[in-house]
């Protein structure tokens, strides 16, 4: 449902007189005897339980080892847990045991379930574990991907899935041989407002997509891993692909090529080994066109914006981990109409983990795929391809040469 409003369900109303405890009767104010100037509207549920209080069914909740224990492990993925119904953690795989010491003893995670990088593959004789999320730095995605399912577990992994395109065909070669679920952490394919949007898309509520602008631009001080060229950063494959992703699952096509001029600016000794900024133009087989930028080294923004035929899809902030907000802009009788849409939000990682893990339990297919993050890998070479010759068009079918 598209406006997110709710349902409220009147309370069942007596069916008659009641009786105190000493024996006299009374008279029910919320039935049939009730007194008209009452008109009957029950004040409380006769039994004090609220008439659409839902109670959740018992589930199984698997276990979950997270590997890599930086910001975003502890500040969001970890507290997501107390939030989730379907998942749990159980293990923990840090190259520091003091923190992941730390951590196990917040998490109530027992000392067997802490590994280091090293014994990782000893995973595979813990019978508590059932999923490894990946959120390693980017060049580690593809070889613990791997170890995680060759151990006989399920393996979710942050986006973007792997430095190649080799490295993500293994990654999901290594998945089907081992009859293991893959999936790529596009938290937002779970999240509540982007979904709205996909359904509008998909469903045409505005005519089809004409063109698409994207922005996801932050400042990022350093030391950050995301500013090592060695270990996988840059702005492209870390912040842009919201946007690539964010454009598939509003155009619903694939780019044909991509168009990218890149900025590296001498006098900051942040952008050495990656660029600062990246502009690029994604080009499709109906004709539309994707703008977008992304940035570590601006003020932050974060939106996208669909311009339909009939009207316009916005999200402002689009990516952010709360607070986003999504409007609506169309004509009505020559006049402009804006619609502010106000669906509950949720805890993007809670809700990401347990659709994976329902995946896993129900045996259904993964949201987001290991197949989505191989495509998206593929435009996110293309664009970066692009910048490194000075903005000449690059085929995202043969993205590198």
């Amino acid at each position: 449902m598209l406006t997110g409003a709710a349902t409220w369900a009147l309370p069942s109303l007596a069916s008659g007189p009641i009786s105190r405890p000493n024996g006299e009767r009374v008279v029910s104010l919320i039935g049939p005897e009730a007194e008209p100037s009452h008109g009957g509207v029950p004040l409380a549920p006769p039994d004090k339980q609220p008439p659409n209080l839902e109670i959740p069914e018992p589930q199984k909740k698997l276990g979950w080892a997270i590997v890599g224990l930086g910001k975003l492990a502890v500040e969001e993925i970890l507290p997501a847990f107390g939030k989730c119904r379907s998942s749990r953690v159980t293990a923990l795989v840090s190259g520091h045991p003091d923190k992941a010491k730390r951590l196990a003893e917040v998490y109530g995670v027992p000392e067997e379930g802490i590994y280091n990088y090293e014994d990782f593959d000893r995973i595979r004789d813990n019978p508590d574990v059932d999923v490894i999320y990946i959120v390693l730095p980017n060049s580690m995605h593809a070889e613990f991907s791997i170890r995680g399912l060759e151990a006989g577990k399920h393996v979710l992994c942050e986006k973007p899935m792997a430095s190649t395109l080799a490295e993500c065909e293994r990654i999901i070669s290594t998945a089907r041989n081992a009859n293991r679920r893959l999936g790529v952490a596009y938290r937002l394919h779970y999240e509540p407002l982007n979904l709205a949007v996909m359904e509008m898309c998909r469903e045409r509520h505005y005519g089809p997509v004409k063109t698409f602008f994207a922005s996801n631009c932050q400042n990022v001080e350093a030391p950050n891993i995301r500013l090592s060229g060695p270990l996988g950063g840059g702005p492209v494959g870390d912040v842009g692909v919201y946007c690539i992703n964010a454009a598939r699952y509003t155009i619903g096509e694939e780019p044909l090529e991509a168009i990218a001029l890149e900025v590296r600016p001498e006098s900051d000794a942040r952008f050495r080994e990656v660029p600062e900024t990246v502009s690029f133009l994604l080009r499709y087989p109906s004709g539309v066109l994707a703008a977008c930028e992304c940035s570590f080294g601006t003020a932050r923004s974060s939106s996208y914006h669909v311009l339909c035929e009939k009207g316009s899809i916005t999200m402002d902030p689009a990516y952010s981990y709360r607070g986003l907000k999504l409007w609506t802009e169309d004509s009505h009788e020559g006049t402009a109409r804006r619609t502010d849409l106000q669906i509950e939000q949720v805890d993007h990682f809670a809700a990401e983990m347990d659709g994976f893990s329902q995946a896993v339990r129900d045996d259904h297919a993964v949201p987001t795929p290991g197949e989505m993050g191989l495509a998206d890998m593929r435009i996110v070479l293309a664009v970066m391809e692009s910048a490194r010759r000075g903005g000449e068009p690059v085929s995202v079918e043969s993205p590198v040469v």
